[in-house]
Protein backbone atom coordinates (compact mmCIF):
# COMPACT_ATOMS: atom_id res chain seq x y z
CA UNK A 1 0.00 0.00 0.00
CA UNK A 2 1.29 3.09 -1.09
CA UNK A 3 -0.79 6.06 0.65
CA UNK A 4 -1.44 6.43 4.05
CA UNK A 5 -5.27 7.18 4.22
CA UNK A 6 -5.37 7.42 8.37
CA UNK A 7 -6.16 10.68 7.97
CA UNK A 8 -9.26 9.68 5.61
CA UNK A 9 -10.24 6.88 7.86
CA UNK A 10 -10.65 9.36 10.79
CA UNK A 11 -12.84 12.03 8.85
CA UNK A 12 -15.45 8.97 8.98
CA UNK A 13 -15.09 7.36 11.80
CA UNK A 14 -16.24 11.01 13.48
CA UNK A 15 -18.69 11.62 10.70
CA UNK A 16 -20.67 8.36 10.85
CA UNK A 17 -24.59 9.90 11.22
CA UNK A 18 -23.63 12.14 8.22
CA UNK A 19 -22.41 9.42 6.20
CA UNK A 20 -25.38 7.72 7.22
CA UNK A 21 -27.82 9.91 6.05
CA UNK A 22 -25.85 11.26 2.60
CA UNK A 23 -28.03 10.02 0.16
CA UNK A 24 -31.03 11.30 1.83
CA UNK A 25 -29.37 14.64 1.06
CA UNK A 26 -28.77 13.36 -2.70
CA UNK A 27 -31.52 11.22 -3.92
CA UNK A 28 -31.00 11.86 -7.55
CA UNK A 29 -27.67 10.09 -6.86
CA UNK A 30 -29.36 7.40 -4.95
CA UNK A 31 -32.05 6.51 -7.17
CA UNK A 32 -30.19 6.94 -10.61
CA UNK A 33 -27.97 4.54 -9.08
CA UNK A 34 -30.05 2.04 -8.19
CA UNK A 35 -31.45 2.41 -11.25
CA UNK A 36 -28.19 0.72 -12.74
CA UNK A 37 -28.02 -1.62 -9.93
CA UNK A 38 -31.34 -3.30 -10.80
CA UNK A 39 -30.66 -3.11 -14.45
CA UNK A 40 -27.21 -5.06 -14.31
CA UNK A 41 -27.40 -6.70 -11.01
CA UNK A 42 -27.79 -11.18 -11.07
CA UNK A 43 -31.44 -11.65 -9.44
CA UNK A 44 -29.77 -13.84 -6.67
CA UNK A 45 -26.39 -14.23 -6.28
CA UNK A 46 -23.51 -12.74 -3.35
CA UNK A 47 -22.49 -9.15 -3.44
CA UNK A 48 -19.40 -7.77 -1.99
CA UNK A 49 -19.74 -4.20 -0.71
CA UNK A 50 -16.48 -2.31 -0.08
CA UNK A 51 -16.81 1.13 1.11
CA UNK A 52 -20.10 -0.14 2.65
CA UNK A 53 -20.42 2.27 5.63
CA UNK A 54 -23.11 2.17 7.40
CA UNK A 55 -25.24 -0.35 4.88
CA UNK A 56 -27.01 2.15 2.77
CA UNK A 57 -26.65 -0.11 -0.08
CA UNK A 58 -26.15 -3.50 2.09
CA UNK A 59 -29.15 -3.12 3.99
CA UNK A 60 -31.28 -2.73 1.20
CA UNK A 61 -29.46 -5.47 -1.16
CA UNK A 62 -29.99 -7.88 1.55
CA UNK A 63 -33.56 -7.30 1.86
CA UNK A 64 -33.86 -8.54 -1.58
CA UNK A 65 -32.70 -11.84 -1.05
CA UNK A 66 -28.57 -11.31 -2.04
CA UNK A 67 -25.99 -12.26 0.25
CA UNK A 68 -23.79 -9.61 1.21
CA UNK A 69 -20.44 -9.36 2.75
CA UNK A 70 -19.96 -5.48 4.02
CA UNK A 71 -16.12 -3.94 4.24
CA UNK A 72 -15.21 -0.69 5.13
CA UNK A 73 -12.15 0.32 6.49
CA UNK A 74 -13.97 2.81 9.01
CA UNK A 75 -14.44 0.71 11.96
CA UNK A 76 -17.23 2.57 13.33
CA UNK A 77 -19.29 3.05 9.78
CA UNK A 78 -19.33 -0.65 9.98
CA UNK A 79 -19.98 -0.70 14.04
CA UNK A 80 -22.94 1.01 12.80
CA UNK A 81 -23.52 -1.29 10.20
CA UNK A 82 -23.65 -4.00 12.26
CA UNK A 83 -26.63 -2.24 14.73
CA UNK A 84 -28.87 -1.63 11.73
CA UNK A 85 -28.14 -5.46 10.59
CA UNK A 86 -29.22 -7.00 14.11
CA UNK A 87 -32.04 -4.81 14.14
CA UNK A 88 -33.69 -5.75 11.26
CA UNK A 89 -33.25 -9.31 11.64
CA UNK A 90 -30.43 -9.32 8.46
CA UNK A 91 -27.61 -11.39 9.98
CA UNK A 92 -28.47 -14.78 8.50
CA UNK A 93 -27.50 -12.63 5.00
CA UNK A 94 -25.11 -10.05 6.19
CA UNK A 95 -21.53 -10.47 7.11
CA UNK A 96 -19.83 -7.38 8.32
CA UNK A 97 -15.55 -6.82 8.39
CA UNK A 98 -13.28 -3.97 8.88
CA UNK A 99 -10.47 -3.64 6.02
CA UNK A 100 -8.82 -1.80 3.45
CA UNK A 101 -9.70 -1.88 0.23
CA UNK A 102 -5.94 -2.63 -1.25
CA UNK A 103 -5.63 -5.60 1.37
CA UNK A 104 -8.77 -7.46 1.17
CA UNK A 105 -6.83 -10.56 2.64
CA UNK A 106 -10.22 -11.30 4.70
CA UNK A 107 -12.61 -11.54 2.58
CA UNK A 108 -11.92 -15.20 1.91
CA UNK A 109 -14.33 -16.05 -0.66
CA UNK A 110 -13.81 -15.95 -4.55
CA UNK A 111 -16.81 -16.79 -6.03
CA UNK A 112 -18.49 -13.10 -5.63
CA UNK A 113 -21.52 -12.33 -8.19
CA UNK A 114 -21.02 -8.83 -8.00
CA UNK A 115 -18.64 -6.41 -6.32
CA UNK A 116 -19.95 -2.86 -5.34
CA UNK A 117 -16.94 -0.64 -4.36
CA UNK A 118 -19.15 3.17 -3.78
CA UNK A 119 -16.51 4.94 -2.30
CA UNK A 120 -13.12 3.56 -1.79
CA UNK A 121 -11.81 4.56 -5.21
CA UNK A 122 -12.22 8.41 -4.84
CA UNK A 123 -10.47 8.22 -1.57
CA UNK A 124 -6.90 6.29 -3.37
CA UNK A 125 -5.59 9.20 -4.26
CA UNK A 126 -2.32 7.13 -5.94
CA UNK A 127 -3.26 5.34 -8.83
CA UNK A 128 -1.48 2.58 -8.15
CA UNK A 129 -3.64 1.96 -5.01
CA UNK A 130 -6.85 2.07 -7.18
CA UNK A 131 -4.92 -0.47 -9.54
CA UNK A 132 -4.31 -2.35 -6.67
CA UNK A 133 -7.99 -2.30 -5.02
CA UNK A 134 -9.09 -3.01 -8.57
CA UNK A 135 -6.81 -6.50 -8.74
CA UNK A 136 -8.20 -7.04 -5.09
CA UNK A 137 -12.03 -7.07 -5.92
CA UNK A 138 -10.83 -8.73 -9.38
CA UNK A 139 -9.76 -12.11 -7.74
CA UNK A 140 -12.68 -12.35 -5.79
CA UNK A 141 -15.36 -12.14 -8.55
CA UNK A 142 -16.74 -14.93 -10.63
CA UNK A 143 -15.89 -14.86 -14.32
CA UNK A 144 -18.85 -12.55 -16.03
CA UNK A 145 -19.11 -11.26 -12.32
CA UNK A 146 -20.67 -7.38 -12.55
CA UNK A 147 -18.61 -4.35 -10.94
CA UNK A 148 -19.53 -1.05 -9.61
CA UNK A 149 -17.38 1.98 -8.98
CA UNK A 150 -18.24 5.24 -7.98
CA UNK A 151 -15.80 8.08 -8.85
CA UNK A 152 -15.84 11.96 -8.10
CA UNK A 153 -16.05 13.71 -11.56
CA UNK A 154 -12.59 16.23 -11.63
CA UNK A 155 -15.29 18.67 -13.41
CA UNK A 156 -18.66 18.08 -12.29
CA UNK A 157 -18.23 18.55 -8.79
CA UNK A 158 -17.67 22.15 -8.33
CA UNK A 159 -21.28 22.97 -8.23
CA UNK A 160 -21.28 21.33 -4.87
CA UNK A 161 -18.10 23.10 -3.90
CA UNK A 162 -19.53 26.67 -4.80
CA UNK A 163 -22.64 25.34 -2.99
CA UNK A 164 -21.36 23.88 0.41
CA UNK A 165 -18.00 25.71 0.49
CA UNK A 166 -17.53 28.55 -1.61
CA UNK A 167 -14.40 29.66 -0.21
CA UNK A 168 -12.52 26.89 -1.44
CA UNK A 169 -11.84 28.76 -4.79
CA UNK A 170 -9.75 31.05 -2.80
CA UNK A 171 -7.11 28.61 -2.40
CA UNK A 172 -5.87 28.68 -6.27
CA UNK A 173 -3.12 26.03 -5.81
CA UNK A 174 -5.56 23.70 -4.57
CA UNK A 175 -7.90 24.55 -7.81
CA UNK A 176 -4.56 23.96 -10.04
CA UNK A 177 -4.29 21.00 -8.33
CA UNK A 178 -7.77 18.92 -8.71
CA UNK A 179 -7.48 20.21 -12.33
CA UNK A 180 -4.49 19.50 -13.69
CA UNK A 181 -3.97 16.27 -11.48
CA UNK A 182 -7.12 15.46 -9.79
CA UNK A 183 -5.48 16.00 -6.17
CA UNK A 184 -6.64 18.34 -3.81
CA UNK A 185 -3.22 19.71 -2.02
CA UNK A 186 -4.15 21.61 1.07
CA UNK A 187 -6.42 19.53 3.31
CA UNK A 188 -7.32 22.50 5.92
CA UNK A 189 -8.87 24.29 2.51
CA UNK A 190 -11.99 22.23 3.18
CA UNK A 191 -12.52 23.19 6.58
CA UNK A 192 -12.56 21.29 9.94
CA UNK A 193 -11.75 18.23 9.36
CA UNK A 194 -10.80 17.83 5.63
CA UNK A 195 -11.59 16.01 2.80
CA UNK A 196 -8.74 14.41 0.50
CA UNK A 197 -10.24 12.90 -2.42
CA UNK A 198 -9.22 11.84 -5.78
CA UNK A 199 -11.17 13.46 -8.98
CA UNK A 200 -11.33 11.76 -12.00
CA UNK A 201 -12.21 12.05 -15.57
CA UNK A 202 -14.37 9.65 -18.03
CA UNK A 203 -11.62 8.70 -20.10
CA UNK A 204 -9.07 7.58 -17.46
CA UNK A 205 -12.03 5.52 -15.40
CA UNK A 206 -12.73 2.88 -18.47
CA UNK A 207 -8.79 2.71 -19.06
CA UNK A 208 -8.53 1.87 -15.17
CA UNK A 209 -10.93 -0.99 -14.70
CA UNK A 210 -10.38 -2.46 -18.65
CA UNK A 211 -6.34 -2.76 -17.27
CA UNK A 212 -7.29 -5.10 -14.63
CA UNK A 213 -9.41 -7.26 -16.66
CA UNK A 214 -12.94 -5.40 -16.74
CA UNK A 215 -15.92 -5.11 -20.12
CA UNK A 216 -16.89 -1.44 -19.57
CA UNK A 217 -20.52 -2.15 -19.61
CA UNK A 218 -22.40 1.85 -19.02
CA UNK A 219 -20.03 4.57 -17.52
CA UNK A 220 -22.96 6.87 -15.90
CA UNK A 221 -23.58 10.71 -14.42
CA UNK A 222 -25.42 10.01 -11.72
CA UNK A 223 -26.83 13.08 -11.00
CA UNK A 224 -27.29 14.16 -14.87
CA UNK A 225 -29.40 17.29 -13.61
CA UNK A 226 -27.47 18.95 -11.46
CA UNK A 227 -26.60 18.25 -7.66
CA UNK A 228 -28.84 21.62 -7.23
CA UNK A 229 -31.94 19.44 -8.25
CA UNK A 230 -32.11 17.75 -5.38
CA UNK A 231 -33.90 20.42 -3.68
CA UNK A 232 -36.72 20.24 -6.24
CA UNK A 233 -36.62 16.31 -7.05
CA UNK A 234 -37.55 16.25 -3.43
CA UNK A 235 -40.67 18.19 -3.82
CA UNK A 236 -41.96 16.08 -6.94
CA UNK A 237 -45.27 13.87 -6.64
CA UNK A 238 -44.64 10.53 -6.88
CA UNK A 239 -45.94 10.44 -10.62
CA UNK A 240 -43.40 13.45 -11.14
CA UNK A 241 -40.83 11.70 -9.73
CA UNK A 242 -40.45 8.79 -11.90
CA UNK A 243 -41.23 10.50 -15.14
CA UNK A 244 -38.19 12.22 -14.17
CA UNK A 245 -36.32 9.81 -12.70
CA UNK A 246 -36.99 7.82 -16.06
CA UNK A 247 -35.20 10.81 -18.09
CA UNK A 248 -32.15 11.33 -15.75
CA UNK A 249 -31.59 7.67 -16.27
CA UNK A 250 -32.48 7.22 -19.82
CA UNK A 251 -29.85 10.47 -20.94
CA UNK A 252 -27.21 9.51 -17.81
CA UNK A 253 -24.63 7.43 -19.70
CA UNK A 254 -24.74 11.01 -22.41
CA UNK A 255 -20.57 11.27 -22.19
CA UNK A 256 -20.80 14.89 -21.41
CA UNK A 257 -23.52 14.29 -18.71
CA UNK A 258 -21.58 11.97 -17.19
CA UNK A 259 -18.26 14.16 -16.95
CA UNK A 260 -20.68 17.34 -15.89
CA UNK A 261 -21.75 15.10 -12.88
CA UNK A 262 -20.50 15.44 -9.45
CA UNK A 263 -20.70 11.83 -8.89
CA UNK A 264 -19.37 9.17 -12.03
CA UNK A 265 -20.63 5.64 -11.87
CA UNK A 266 -19.08 2.44 -13.73
CA UNK A 267 -20.30 -0.55 -14.71
CA UNK A 268 -18.41 -3.54 -15.90
CA UNK A 269 -17.88 -7.04 -16.31
CA UNK A 270 -15.20 -9.61 -14.89
CA UNK A 271 -14.09 -10.75 -18.48
CA UNK A 272 -10.29 -12.60 -16.97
Amino acid sequence: MIDDVSDIRSFYDRNVENEHSRLERHPVERDVTWRFLDKYLPPTGKILDIGAGTGVYTVPLARKGYSVTAVDFSPNLIERCKDRIRELGLRNRVRCLVADARDLSEVTDTEYDAVLIMGPLYHLVEEEDRKTALKEVHNRMKPGGIIFSAFISRYGFWSDVMHTIPHYIEYQDDVRSVLEGGKDLDLPSWGPGGFRAYFATVPEIDSLHEQQGFETLAVAGVEPAGIAADDQYKKLTDNQRVLWLDLMFEISTEPSLAGASCHILYIGKRIK
